[in-house]
């Protein structure tokens, strides 16, 4: 299996830190087609409580991030057929919260048109975002307002 290429390099897990996640665009070798998804690097699970006690557990574990390759059925499946080997995995961007995450997942798709164009395989975009969970993305050099 190919591992996921950052900055032009194999990824290093040492960059994870204190990431959350990372957005990242999977590329069919053969035929080009692209997938813009995103991925987180620890799942967190909710256990019952202790014997006695009433507040609930966390458990942190890392997620299948390593061995990703997306969540659409059809490049599955395609990855499944041909073999990893054919797939090109890149993380474009390493994100701090889910909702930055989020947020350039989002983006991403709507400035390459995926659903408009048959060079992705995405099938849907969704996203929900509150504007106070991205202050700490805001720059001064915005477009002027329409």
């Amino acid at each position: 299996m190919t591992g996921w290429i950052f900055d032009g390099k194999p990824f290093d897990p040492e960059l994870i830190g204190n990431h959350y996640g990372f957005v990242y665009c999977i590329r069919d070798r053969e035929t080009g087609k692209r997938y813009i998804g995103k991925k987180c690097f620890r799942n967190t699970k909710t256990l019952k409580p202790l014997k006695g006690k009433t507040r609930k557990r966390k458990q942190v574990t890392d997620s299948n991030w390593r061995e990703y390759f997306g969540s659409n059925e059809t490049l599955k499946a395609l990855v499944e057929k041909h073999g990893s080997e054919r797939f090109e995995r890149t993380i474009l961007r390493l994100c701090k919260t889910a909702s930055e995450a989020s947020y350039f997942e989002a983006k991403l798709q709507f400035e390459y048109d995926v659903l408009l164009s048959d060079d992705y395989h995405n099938d849907l975009i969704m996203v929900r975002l509150n504007r106070s969970h991205l202050k700490s993305l805001k720059t001064p050099d915005r477009k002027k307002p329409l």
